[in-house]
């Protein structure tokens, strides 16, 4: 059985720490299957060979992500500081190969159909803002009603990945759209809320996405992450610099965003599959 003191104690210090309400869930979440695999064990008393047996199980078994991989180090490194003032140095156990991993889009057309396949409000809503302004599914969870800036046409996001506040644009259209939403639903405090109006959760988020995608015959996953990526495509395709586009983004680096540049050169180029100088 797991410790839930152990859970309760180390979200209450990742609260006061400041984390990010997403990163927070994340973690968690991560130190509850953590905790679960030694629930028969003194957990104080873990160390690196025992995080590198949990670690293999994780590869071996549930086939994890390179990504994932580094969350639950990250999880587990916090938690053993915070809880148990204990520092473990765990860089052995990180991925060393970097994944050169290019971002999926979709294209201008397959988003608009999927905004016009879907007639409800709030749900499409949630898909324009995902994509005019480029915004993490994170972001569009803690955004509130006071973050729409409808006189200065700004969306404003306060702590977001790297706990940055910044600044993105917002579409004429979108603002109209939201007008009617908000005559509709009447958010209190989050501009999109769930059934108890709290926040609206990432995994409706993923679902409406999903959802919008099958009805605009899009055959392929797709995920409101794909609707950030093709953002940044289609602003770059229309000649936007890739220094505003970062900022937009909220990259703290621009090589993350000069990945984008790779996508658009190959779709830009004049240059031919040699099938067309055969057939």
């Amino acid at each position: 059985m797991i410790d839930n003191n152990y859970i309760i104690k180390y979200k209450e210090k990742l609260i006061i720490q400041r984390y990010a309400s997403n990163s927070i869930s994340i973690y968690i979440t991560c130190i509850r299957k953590f905790l679960n695999y030694f629930e028969m064990k003194n957990i104080r008393s873990l160390n690196n060979t025992d995080i590198q047996v949990f670690i293999t199980h994780l590869l071996q078994i549930e086939k994890i992500s390179d990504s994932y991989q580094k969350q639950m180090l990250g999880a587990i490194s916090k938690f053993f500081e915070l809880i148990f003032e204990n520092n473990l140095n765990l860089k052995s156990l990180y991925p060393k190969r970097k994944k050169n991993t290019l971002p999926k889009f979709i294209s201008a057309n397959q988003i608009k159909s999927m905004i016009n396949g879907t007639s409800n409000i709030k749900h499409k809503c949630l898909i324009m803002l995902l994509y005019s302004s480029g915004l993490r599914v994170s972001e569009v969870i803690n955004l509130k009603t006071t973050d729409i800036e409808s006189d200065i046409m700004l969306i404003n996001i306060s702590n977001s990945k790297g706990r940055k506040d910044r600044k993105v644009m917002l579409s004429e259209k979108v603002l109209n759209e939201l007008r009617s939403y908000y005559k509709e639903y009447k958010p209190k405090d989050f501009l999109f809320e769930g059934q108890n109006k709290s926040s609206y959760s990432a995994k409706s988020i993923q679902n409406v996405v999903r959802d919008a995608a099958i009805r605009a015959n899009i055959n392929r996953r797709v995920t409101p992450h794909m609707l950030r990526h093709s953002f940044a495509i289609h602003l770059l395709e229309n000649g936007t610099d890739i220094r505003y586009i970062q900022e937009l983004l909220g990259h703290s680096s621009i090589q993350t965003t000069e990945l984008y540049t790779y996508i658009t050169d190959i779709s830009k180029s004049k240059i031919k599959s040699p099938l067309d100088f055969i057939m």
